[in-house]
């Protein structure tokens, strides 16, 4: 029988890697309440259509990385490859268009089949957050404060830089369109096979092509800048005015771009060299066109998503683990008291080991092996006395103590 192992793509979060992946997760949560985001879960997998109808029958998701599937009834699902679509869906079909302005948290899985690589799963995480209804360029300053808030309190601050574009509105995107169209066909025999088929579905992507033929064609193509109209610029110049009002550096980046046509305005992402080629680590825009598209009415909306495992690694070395307090019996009778025993502790917020099996070295030896703070010994003579034995593991220290005063004794071990 061959050796199993998970699935290509995916990994096992075993203890030490699930500790930076829930510190991520906490602190992400904390930061966003304190903006006002409240918390949503949407399901792994919704109609296929959520994401076609979004991303576009002809995207790179939607044809080569989603996983779709036919479900016993006949239904044809799809593993979310992203979340904002289904935030979308959310608030469709639970009638939240009154309730706005609407701003969302979120945390979970995602799926996208892709070659598997560092930073790069085909099941991964992301957190993310929404501002729904709000048309003005405060929203896409707080969701970016957020964001920066977010990598500077998790220590990253000092590892990423903000890149910052506009898309304009569907005036300016329309003629800048029209321009590349123009520019690129006219070299069209310099462009890869893949830039060749963008330019006739969706000739903005061509802009972050990854290929350096491409590259090349590319440093030539018009200006965005160029060919925004009043409107644009005055929305895109309140975006830069209140992030130097607080403070958050960025870089123009005219080549950022987000290939779907109900992006609009602002485009960013905290970039990092520490990662390889995944250097993208948490990126957003706005999205007002997003939810008329899905069906639903005219709705703007603006957020980000952040990559938890790649967050982790730029992090580094995970947390470390709460340290228990390792209840070691010995004997029958002191077994039998330390299951109760054990119970009351962890009731006071102590995180208590209790071990199964074996002689009093062994179980010393794995309180050493999980860093545990202090033990408490029970033998027959401590429950006749009705005491324990304290013993701190880092000093070394041991003192008994009656059982009636143990939790008190060990509260400095929170």
């Amino acid at each position: 029988m061959a050796s199993l192992k998970p699935v290509r793509g995916t990994h096992d979060l075993l203890p030490e890697a699930m500790r930076a992946h829930r510190h991520v997760v906490e602190r992400s949560r904390e930061i966003a309440e304190r903006y006002g985001f409240e918390e949503i879960a949407t399901p792994i997998f919704e109609a296929s259509d959520v994401f076609k109808r979004t991303l576009g029958d002809t995207s790179d998701i939607v044809t080569k990385e989603m996983y779709t599937f036919a479900t016993k009834g006949g239904e044809e699902i799809t593993l979310r490859p992203e979340n904002t679509a289904g935030v979308a869906r959310a608030f469709i079909s639970e009638g939240l268009a009154q309730a706005v302005p609407l701003k969302y948290f979120y945390a979970g899985p995602m799926f996208r089949h892709e070659r598997p690589q560092k930073g790069r799963q085909r099941q991964f995480h992301q957190i993310g957050v929404e501002i729904i209804g709000v048309p003005t360029p405060q929203a896409d300053i707080e969701v970016i404060a957020a964001g920066a808030r977010t990598l500077s309190e998790l220590g990253l601050g000092d590892k990423t830089s903000l890149q910052l574009n506009t898309l304009g509105d569907p005036e300016s995107r329309t003629a800048y369109r029209e321009a590349l169209v123009t520019y690129f066909t006219g070299r069209i025999d310099e462009l890869s096979a893949e830039s060749r088929d963008r330019l006739a579905r969706n000739p903005l992507r061509i802009l972050d092509s990854k290929n350096e033929g491409d590259r090349v064609v590319v440093a030539d193509a018009p200006a965005f800048s160029d060919f925004l109209n009043e409107h644009s610029r005055d929305f895109f110049g309140q975006v830069k005015d209140g992030l130097d009002a607080l403070g958050i550096s960025y870089v123009l980046n005219e080549r950022l771009v987000r290939g779907l046509d109900y992006y609009g305005h602002t485009a960013f992402e905290f970039t990092t060299t520490e990662l390889g080629a995944q250097d993208a680590v948490l990126a957003g825009g706005r999205y007002d066109g997003l939810i008329e598209t899905m069906g639903g009415p005219s709705t703007p909306g603006v957020g980000w998503a952040a990559g938890i495992e790649r967050l982790s690694m730029l992090c580094g070395a995970a947390p470390e683990a709460r340290r228990p307090v390792a209840l070691i019996p010995i004997g029958d009778e002191a077994v039998a008291r330390s299951l109760p025993l054990a119970e009351e502790l962890r009731a006071s917020g102590l995180r208590i080991d209790l071990g199964y099996s074996g002689n009093l070295n062994r179980r010393m030896k794995r309180a050493n092996r999980l860093n545990a703070a202090a033990a408490v010994l029970i033998g027959e003579d401590e429950l006749a006395r009705g005491a324990a034995t304290l013993r701190d593991m880092d000093g070394g220290d041991q003192v008994e103590v009656p059982l009636s005063e143990l939790t008190e004794r060990l509260s400095k071990y929170l």
